[in-house]
């Protein structure tokens, strides 16, 4: 029941204007940082690990503007998922499409860390190309029909469950498909070594210079920004990687963190703090959270 009426609320939002969508979810996000709840205290932990140089009062303030644009992204999901495409278009504005033209007839890898904006870029791809993305079932069946369809209304996906493996993502590549990869989230041991970020040793899947490996594809990084107030989001996309991957796999895996600790720095407030990047420990370490 809560969902719904959630749902029914976003639904109603998204006929307003975006600046208006906007200092509604910077309200909103605001009155949830207030709240003594886990995940503030996750964003936190975080912080203080991978930004010890900071004050206390630093990252109070970065987990405050944190929350407003965590709540500002989730409240115009309604853009995403019930507003035609062409304000789905206006949304979100394109930068650096040259370097994805670049690469050619080649498979490519689009590297999508996990800011605030993710859900906005991979929307407004989809709104023109067509590729393929990893899709995780939610457990709660209303938000994941409606996940679900926002992110296939318009040209169809093809979605991958985790099930499958990377085997259909690799043939997929091989028939020209795009892939839309989130790879920097802990996922656990399997799959995973350790390697710093931001310092901190943080189990991180070798995926990405594997798939590039497997499907002999470009990586091209898709990182889409917040941008303030009525201005919507950019995705940007950078250079192709050039000598990647390499015969080294904890090299490529660092090279992916660092990349990704670059784009943090210029936008700190909008890296996904409320997960439990940490969660993996090296064995006998301490658990974090």
């Amino acid at each position: 029941m809560l969902t719904r009426l959630g749902l029914a609320v976003i639904w109603l939002l998204h006929f307003l204007p975006l600046g208006v969508l906007a200092a509604i979810g910077r309200g909103v996000g605001l009155l949830l940082c207030l709240l003594p709840f886990e995940r503030r205290r996750v964003a936190l932990t975080n912080l203080r690990l991978c930004f010890p140089q900071w004050s206390d009062a630093e990252r109070a303030r970065v987990v405050r503007r944190h929350f407003q644009a965590v709540a500002r992204s989730f409240i115009e999901h309604g853009i995403l998922w019930w507003s035609p495409r062409e304000r789905v278009l206006r949304l979100v504005h394109i930068e650096g499409l040259q370097h994805w033209q670049a690469v050619g007839n080649r498979p490519v890898i689009w590297l999508a860390p996990h800011f605030v904006g993710l859900d906005m870029g991979g929307v407004r791809l989809s709104a023109e190309y067509r590729a393929v993305s990893v899709y995780s079932r939610q457990k709660n069946s209303v938000f994941d029909a409606i996940l679900y369809h926002g992110r296939t209304r318009f040209v169809m996906p093809e979605l991958v469950s985790r099930q499958e493996g990377m085997r259909a993502v690799v043939k997929a590549m091989r028939r020209g498909l795009p892939f839309y990869y989130l790879p920097d989230m802990d996922f656990g041991g399997r799959d995973s070594i350790f390697v710093p970020f931001f310092g901190v040793p943080a189990a991180t899947i070798t995926g990405l210079a594997r798939l590039a490996r497997l499907a002999g594809a470009a990586v091209v990084p898709a990182v889409t920004r917040q941008l303030p107030g009525a201005q919507g989001y950019e995705l940007r996309f950078y250079p192709a990687w050039s000598e990647f991957p390499s015969h080294d796999e904890e090299a490529d895996t660092r090279r992916m963190n660092e990349f990704i600790e670059q784009r943090v720095l210029e936008m700190p407030e909008q890296y996904y703090w409320v997960h439990k990047r940490f969660k993996t420990r090296p064995a006998g370490e301490p658990k974090i959270y």
